[in-house]
This record gives structure tokens, C-alpha cells and sequence, in this order.
């Protein structure tokens, strides 16, 4: 019995008659003008097809690469950039963007481990995010800080989640000279004013920085931080120089994995028993003197402090570790502070404005802890603070003090800290070099 032709079986036949078409076509017209063009057509249908085998090139084709911003392709909605404003709650926000108030409690109940929606700060930005401008929003990132940004979900769940920028950091070196300040010398050639406190930091065991000079030398080997290219801040200051007159001083951090801070040349720590002054970025008004002429009793009358005038509110700092004595008030001394360091040396603080939160009898307190506020109460002419300093119970200049020096390293940490101090002199001495060959901005960059 026969079977029907399978459909392959068709198909094969037709193709057998298809070739034997072209073929009885192609000799009948061979000595025709189709013999003429032949091989042209031959030649480009093969070119054809030897293209057609080369790979695609994607720079053929325009791609679009999504921009993306707090774990978003933000291209895919419709940003609205806006700032906290005074009085303004994240409610306020929230219903603006339709929002309703269950979805609002469940937010606010979702931050409580993540952010305190209460702590919004008037000035810092914020963004929406919605798929259209119509319907309800779909996010909201608020930003504490340039390294941070919290997550608020407006939808589904109400997730709340908080996050940290990527930071990089880079190792520059930067030299200065003073004219009129060391804040001036910094900023004016386009460097972070951090800079400033970073080395009065580094240095301020050593460096009265009340009586600065002009030109006073400086050098820093430091840590710029940058978030997608932009700066955002000063990172570690890890070598710091200063030449005051013929006296120069520097300060290398060290860190040995228990212990870090800033040492001298001979690894001895920078930090001492007590600060140089109990205010940054102030001027000494008046000296310890003896024969005083009191400005409003107006009559001689001793002064057994050093006067530091700086703005109202300027924090005053405790030069050392210590137990608050006393934290009160006296119609000459105003607000004041007594602190007792040990058996040797006790400090006051006078004519404050306020005192810190928690500064009271009996506290104890850290070296560099805000103990109070620059003010002008009890007998003060303006705003000031009176700093004496007490040794054996008998009221001393402390400008005048000189304290042992501290003990050095570990034996056992010497030479990782003398490779890294020879290592950061060197960046100290090549940013001296540049800026003496004229280098138009005094600012290395390298690698530690």
C-alpha cells in the first residue's frame, strides 16, 4: 500500500525542480547581457554575506546607561529636590505627596530603630521620587549628612532603611605661610578650613596657637574623602610641621593596632597632662600680671588669669582630665568651673555663658570635653573667659609651665613607626619643595 508523501519528501521535490529551473534558465540566457553582470552580482552577494558574518559592534548602536542615585535608576521617575524648612515636620512632607496618616504612622513606627524622623534638620535636603507627578509618591530620601542618606518607602511596606555613601580617600600634602592667620594661609589658597583644626589638633600640646606669628611655616600630609568624585571632607592628618621663629615642631600619627595618637620624631607621644588653652581660634586680652589695673574697679588689682576673648557660645574645653569641684556662680566670677586634675594641678574657668550639659560637682571630665560657653557674666567688660591655672594650691602662669615629656613607644613598635615617620617626612619635604619652585597652588597628591 502507498503511502502519501511526507511534507519533508514534498518539500525536497520542489527544491529539485527549483534547481533544475534556475538551471535550464541560467544557460538559456548565458549568452545573454545577464553573462555580462554575472560576476559582479556573484562578487557583491558574496561580500554581502561575509559581512553579514562579522560580529555587531555595540558602539554601533546608542545605549543608555540608567543614572543611578540612592539605589535608584532615578531617569525612571520624576524628582522632586527640596530642603527642610523651619517648622517643618516629615508629616508635612508626606501629606503634600498624598500620603495618607495610617501610611505616615506605619513610617514613622518603621524608623524608630533606623532614624528619628524628629531629628529632621531645617537646611538639609531631601528628594521624592514618583513615577508621576498626579499619583501618590513612591520614596522619599532624606539626607542627614553627606554621608548618609535614609530610605523612606511610601508604598507596599513602608520600609524604612538607612544607608552610606561609598567614600574614597586620597593622600595629599599642603604647605603654607602665615600673613595675617593660619585660617587665611589655609583657605586662601582653596584648601578645606577643616585643615585648620585638624592640625590644631595634631599640634596643640606644643603650639600655643594664640601666638602665632607672621610667617610662620606650615606642612600636612592628610586624608582628602570623596563621594562620586566630589569632596566631602578632611579625612586623618597624618603628618603635621610648624616652624614658629627658630622652634619647630611636628606630629606623625601612628597607630599600632591597640593604641594611636600623635607622636614627635622620637615617638613620644604628642599628647601632655594639659592643653595649651581652654578655647580655639580666640586672642589672649589679657595676661597673668600681678600689677593689674582693673578695667572696672579702676584701681590696681592682681590678675592671676589669662584672659581669652572669643564670640558668646564659643565652646571652653577642659585642658585636662579631671573632677568637677565646682560648677556655680559668684558675683566676680560669674558662671565658673573648677576642675581638680590630681593632687598637683587644679584650672578655672570664669565668666561663662552657660554651663555644658552634665557639668556639675563631683562629674568627671575628659581632656578636650566642652565644660561651658564663652559669656560675660560676673565682672567682664565682654566676652571672654578667664583661665587659671593652680600648682600646689598656689595660682601660677601657665604660660610659663613646662611639663616632662611623655614616654616614648614600645620598643617593640619602633621600627614600623620610624618607617612611617621617614615616609611622611618625605611627602612633607616634597610639598616644601614644590611650593619653593613657585608651584601655583601648594597641594601634592600621592600614596602613603
Amino acid at each position: 500500500m502507498d503511502l502519501p508523501e511526507s511534507f519533508t519528501q514534498i518539500l525536497q521535490r520542489n527544491r529539485n525542480l527549483l534547481k533544475i529551473g534556475i538551471s535550464t534558465i541560467s544557460a538559456l540566457l548565458i549568452g545573454g547581457t545577464l553573462f555580462y553582470f554575472s560576476a559582479d552580482i556573484k562578487e557583491k552577494l558574496q561580500a554581502s554575506l561575509v559581512a553579514s558574518e562579522k560580529p555587531i559592534e555595540l558602539g554601533s548602536f546608542p545605549v543608555t546607561v540608567p543614572t543611578l542615585k540612592y539605589g535608584f535608576a532615578i531617569d525612571t521617575f520624576q524628582l522632586l529636590e527640596r530642603t527642610i524648612r523651619p517648622g517643618q515636620y516629615l508629616g508635612d512632607i508626606l501629606l503634600a505627596q498624598q500620603v495618607d496618616y495610617p501610611s505616615i504612622e506605619q513610617i514613622v513606627a518603621n524608623s524608630k530603630d533606623v532614624f528619628d524622623v524628629k531629628h529632621l534638620r531645617v537646611g538639609k535636603p531631601y528628594t521624592i521620587l514618583t513615577k508621576d507627578s498626579t499619583q501618590r509618591a513612591e520614596y522619599l530620601i532624606y539626607e542627614p549628612n553627606v554621608y548618609e542618606y535614609v530610605v523612606f518607602e511610601l508604598k507596599g511596606e513602608n520600609k524604612v532603611s538607612r544607608h552610606e555613601r561609598e567614600v574614597t580617600t586620597e593622600i595629599k600634602s599642603a604647605t603654607g605661610t602665615l600673613e595675617t592667620s593660619l585660617w587665611n594661609a589655609i583657605v586662601g589658597q582653596g584648601l578645606s578650613y577643616d585643615l585648620a583644626d585638624k592640625m590644631e589638633d595634631a599640634l596643640q600640646w606644643s603650639i600655643d596657637f594664640h601666638h602665632l606669628q607672621k610667617n610662620d611655616e606650615f606642612r600636612l600630609v592628610y586624608e582628602q574623602k570623596f563621594i562620586e568624585g566630589e569632596e566631602v571632607g578632611i579625612g586623618q592628618v597624618h603628618a603635621a610641621y610648624y616652624k614658629t621663629g627658630n622652634n619647630e615642631y611636628h606630629a606623625i600619627y601612628f597607630d599600632n593596632g591597640k593604641t594611636d595618637g600623635y607622636y614627635d620624631l622620637e615617638g613620644r607621644p604628642m599628647k601632655r597632662g594639659f592643653l595649651k588653652s581652654p578655647v580655639k581660634y580666640s586672642r589672649i586680652s589679657s595676661y597673668y600680671n600681678l600689677n593689674r589695673f582693673h578695667p572696672i574697679l579702676k584701681r590696681a588689682r592682681p590678675h592671676y588669669g589669662t584672659d581669652y576673648a572669643a564670640p558668646y557660645g564659643t565652646p571652653i574645653y577642659a585642658v585636662g582630665d579631671g573632677v568637677v569641684l565646682k560648677a556655680s556662680y559668684t558675683k566676680g566670677n560669674g558662671n565658673f568651673v573648677k576642675i581638680k586634675h590630681d593632687d598637683t594641678y587644679q584650672t578655672q574657668y570664669l565668666h561663662m555663658q552657660k554651663f555644658a550639659q552634665g557639668i556639675k560637682s563631683g562629674a568627671h571630665v575628659k581632656q578636650g570635653q566642652v565644660i561651658g560657653y564663652v559669656g560675660s557674666t560676673g565682672l567682664a567688660t565682654g566676652p571672654h573667659v578667664c583661665f587659671r591655672f593652680w600648682k600646689k594650691g598656689k595660682q601660677v602662669n601657665h604660660l610659663n609651665l613646662k611639663f616632662p615629656p611623655a614616654k616614648p613607644l614600645p620598643e617593640e613598635d619602633m621600627p614600623s613607626f620610624t618607617a612611617l615617620r621617614d615616609q611622611y617626612l618625605a611627602m612633607l619635604e616634597k610639598a616644601s619643595t614644590v611650593k619653593a619652585e613657585g608651584a601655583s597652588v601648594s597641594v601634592e597628591k600621592g600614596n602613603p
